[in-house]
């Protein structure tokens, strides 16, 4: 046992809580290998239209199923647990839970990320900005007024539950994206657990003040939320608090990023003009702005890259955010039964030469960057008597790669500086078709490493950065290995169809009437 313990060195786990599923994995500081996880679904609920809620429970609880699987897992491996040295946390991010810090139960279900029952809030905040203004708190926090961030899913929750008005007026009430209801748990929930957030997951609230870093007085105002209820705000790699109890009972808490944060950083995009994009239930752009903010122009969003430490630089990201594209996989399959497993949709796609004409827009949840449509829905267009189940497949991976075209496209003229390649990471990375199409509508490389555990990797580096077990310096970091996809049509071909595509997202705006919410077009 000994023997292997001094191969891999001191380990370092992740808790990867994303939307769809949990997972936990450990790796060795030393080498970035990932040695065993362990992965459980989490269930979606979807009360009304609209509605995306998890329970808060559920998803703590498939945290400690997970750590419990892999202890066990290590040990079949002979591997001591012992040598976990710190855990790291990365965390589906706009999602909002609010609990009681007495009976350390939530006050209601979790709102996802993707819900849109906040369209009405939405709207009455925008009215009452000057000018009727999506970006006039732009300045302040780098976001326009949409559905997608947690102030406004608070908002909605206060305006909307007796129970947690009550808490609040009483103190009792605790708010927090998901890495904050898994931390106060972690350390000891209503028995001493901690209250915090780290500045990524602050960045995506519109409550925090993208230059000071901390809560803004006026922000805080304009929404009407308490000071009260916010978690206290820290760098994303500094020793947090210990494990209070289970099989990791003991072990530092030392790194919090939220989910495509986390990738960025697995991606070791830690470079000024360095970019990465994510493939999940949604799809997620980050490029790397150095260590000042650049307000977007062009529908993108400012955030909080990451802050390695307490006395770190805080750096910046752009970042393009499409709320649907694994969702839409999942869509054909449960949905439509065009598909039994999501890894059917590859060969369906492929047993075509191309799309046949059809286009998908995937607007389930509106049209996020660079549009912000709320009203926008999901539409198929194009479709003839020719048309197959095969088409639409290829339609469905067609639509992600446009949409993260697009993002890339507005990216260019923010930053004034094109990307030359793309850093892919996520679960449909897998889908080779995807990636080949990916390269051939961007007409730039489409790299992506072998282990696609990018997420969880970036937040075990800053959790081992911050004990002082893995280093970040760029000269230190393992080479990861890669596969390169390189566009291969032509450029004629390229337009037309990027030309169809801009053709069916105008088709699909204003499906639902009047609301827009995001940051203004020019």
């Amino acid at each position: 046992m000994a023997e292997k313990e001094t191969d891999f060195g001191p380990l370092v786990g992740a808790i990867d809580q994303g939307t769809s599923s949990t997972r936990f994995l450990v790796f060795a500081s030393k080498t970035s290998e990932l040695l065993s996880y362990h992965q459980v679904e989490v269930k979606q609920t979807f009360p009304k239209e609209g509605w995306v809620e998890e329970d808060p429970n559920e998803i703590l609880a498939t945290c400690y199923e997970c750590f419990n699987r892999v202890v066990e897992n290590l040990r079949n491996m002979s591997i001591d647990p012992a040598n976990i040295k710190a855990i790291g946390i990365a965390n589906q991010r706009e999602t909002t839970v609010v609990w009681d810090r007495v009976t350390g139960q939530p006050l209601h279900p979790a709102i996802i990320w993707l819900d849109t029952r906040t369209g009405t809030t939405v709207q009455k905040l925008v009215d009452k900005t000057p000018g009727q203004n999506k970006d006039h708190l732009q300045p302040l926090c780098g976001l326009p007024l949409s559905t997608y961030f947690s102030a406004v899913k608070l908002r909605w929750i206060l305006d909307n539950s007796a129970d947690v008005r009550a808490a609040v007026e009483e103190n009792r009430c605790c708010f927090g994206t998901i890495d904050s209801w898994l931390m106060w748990n972690f350390t000891g929930g209503k028995d001493g657990g901690l209250h915090i957030t780290d500045v990524t997951n602050a960045s995506r609230t519109m409550l925090m003040n993208i230059n000071t870093l901390k809560w803004d007085d006026k922000l805080c105002s304009f929404f009407d939320i308490p000071k009260s209820v916010l978690p206290e705000i820290r760098s994303s790699a500094e020793v947090y608090g210990h494990m209070s109890e289970g099989v990791l009972k003991g072990v530092p808490i030392s790194g919090i990023l939220g989910d495509q944060q986390g990738a960025l950083v697995g991606q070791t995009c830690l470079k000024k003009g360095m970019a990465k994009n994510t493939y999940g239930t949604g799809c997620f752009l980050l490029y790397n702005t150095g260590e000042e903010p650049v307000l977007s122009k062009h529908g993108l969003l400012t955030t909080v890259a990451y802050k390695l430490g307490k006395e770190a630089p805080v750096v910046y990201a752009l970042e393009g955010s499409v709320a649907i594209s694994g969702a839409a996989v999942r869509w054909l399959r449960d949905n439509l039964g065009i598909i039994k497993e999501a890894k059917d949709i590859e060969p369906l796609a492929a047993s075509v030469d191309n799309c046949g004409g059809v286009y998908f827009v995937p607007a389930f949840s509106g049209l996020y960057a660079p549009y912000w449509q709320t009203d926008a829905r999901g539409i198929i267009c194009g479709l003839t008597q020719y048309s197959t189940k095969a088409h639409i497949a290829r339609a469905v991976l067609e639509a992600v790669c446009f949409q993260t075209k697009e993002l890339l496209e507005a990216m260019d003229q923010d930053s004034g500086i094109p990307l030359v390649r793309l850093q892919v990471d996520g679960g449909m990375t897998a889908n080779q078709l995807l990636m080949q199409l990916q390269a051939d509508l961007l007409n730039i490389p489409v790299v992506r490493p072998s282990m696609p555990e990018t997420t969880a990797l970036g937040a075990a580096m800053a959790a081992g950065h911050a004990v002082g077990v893995w280093s970040l310096a760029t000269e230190d970091l393992t080479a990861i290995t890669t596969d390169t996809f390189s566009p291969s049509i032509s450029e004629e071909n390229r337009s037309a169809r990027y030309s169809k595509w801009k053709l069916a997202v105008q088709k699909s705006m204003h499906w639902e009437g009047g609301q827009t919410t995001g940051p203004s077009q020019g």
